[in-house]
């Protein structure tokens, strides 16, 4: 870390390092220099990220977008060059590295404090996709390929089954059988971008809470950041990915599944505020927002069942059977929209006006 930072252009001298836990994937860390200055500094694990130049190439690419709107500048985070004008640093051990001046009077959340910090994450996030709205988006790489195709998402998972490497397929035989029994519904956006019912959209593609920066004293939202997979994709994954993350009652991995369901009141706040920051979705991405958030919580909880029987070689894991009590926090989830997908529905004519 020491010898990585001073490939940037900080001010001072490194003084302090302090590790924050935060994500699955990346190493993130507060660096504070001899000045004051603070920077995040972030480790790219490139067993995820394969092809960091993809990573920082669409960065670039959507940043001087932005750099000609002035009122869309702080639609997300800035990473700092380094000195010798690369967007991150490759210390020729496989490791990777960037950083961006750490933003004062900011704080980021793990759940949402109050229901306007959840009304502030959708602004940030629709007003991120707006600003964004007309970007040439075929200029994109695939950050990492197919990471919303859901039927490519059931092949890993029937592999990871025929392969059982640990043996773990015999502990999951309901959670096997959930899954498989909704492929087919879990698939439906997946062919309707196929068809071209859904427009192809600059999107993030990791929209929880704490991937967003809010003021704090006033909690209002200051920018979007962790732009790894800002990639092509459909309005409704962002839309999904926040809710299956930020309505739920409970944890991702909570163990508790009674404490587990959807949140119909955040559900609505979240709705109200993405769709004022990003008015400009089509009638056909309205009617599927509900189904982002469906096809997003079955897709995330089929991932972290993958994993599990994989060895737990993605997600970083704090305990024993960790990304099985995340698979399973997922799968309740859906059992809840299933029996709340009128009401989501209604929710989102009520809120966007569309009928």
């Amino acid at each position: 870390m020491k010898e990585a930072i001073y490939h940037f252009p900080v001010e001072g001298t490194p003084v302090d390092c302090v590790k924050i836990k935060s994500g699955h994937i990346n190493k993130t860390y507060l660096i504070t220099t001899s000045t004051g200055a603070k920077y995040i500094l972030q480790w790219i694990n490139r067993y995820v990220f394969p092809n960091v130049d993809a990573i920082m190439g669409n960065v670039s690419a959507i940043r001087e977008f932005l750099r000609h709107k002035e009122q869309d500048q702080m639609a997300m985070i800035s990473y700092i060059d380094t000195l010798d004008g690369r967007s991150y640093y490759d210390d020729g051990t496989g490791g990777c590295w960037r950083t961006y001046r750490f933003v004062d009077d900011s704080v980021c959340l793990q759940r949402p404090e109050r229901p306007e910090d959840f009304y502030e994450c959708a602004r940030a996030f629709g007003h991120f996709q707006y600003a964004l709205n007309g970007f040439p988006v075929e200029r994109l790489e695939e950050t990492i390929q197919g990471f919303h195709d859901t039927p490519m998402r059931y092949g890993q998972f029937r592999r990871a089954m025929a392969e059982d490497p640990l043996g773990r397929l015999k502990e999951v035989g309901p959670e096997t059988a959930f899954a498989l029994e909704r492929e087919e519904r879990a698939c439906r956006l997946h062919r309707m971008r196929e068809a071209g019912l859904l427009p192809l959209r600059v999107t993030h593609n990791d929209t929880k809470i704490n991937n967003v920066l809010l003021h704090r004293e006033t909690r209002k939202a200051i920018c979007v950041i962790d732009l790894d997979t800002v990639m092509p994709g459909l309005s409704v994954f962002d839309f999904g990915d926040a809710i299956r993350f930020g309505a739920s009652t409970g944890d991702e991995d909570e163990p508790d599944l009674s404490k587990v369901s959807l949140d119909l009141d955040l559900f609505r706040i979240f709705t109200r505020g993405f769709y004022e920051a990003c008015p400009s979705l089509t009638q056909a991405e309205i009617d599927a927002m509900p189904m982002g958030a469906y096809t997003m919580t079955l897709e995330c909880g089929l991932r972290f069942l993958t994993d599990y029987i994989n060895g737990d070689k993605y997600f970083s894991i704090d305990r024993e059977k960790h990304n099985l009590d995340r698979c399973r926090t997922q799968f309740k989830l859906i059992r809840s929209m299933e029996e709340h997908w009128d009401e989501m529905a209604a929710v989102v004519r009520e809120e966007t006006g569309k009928k």
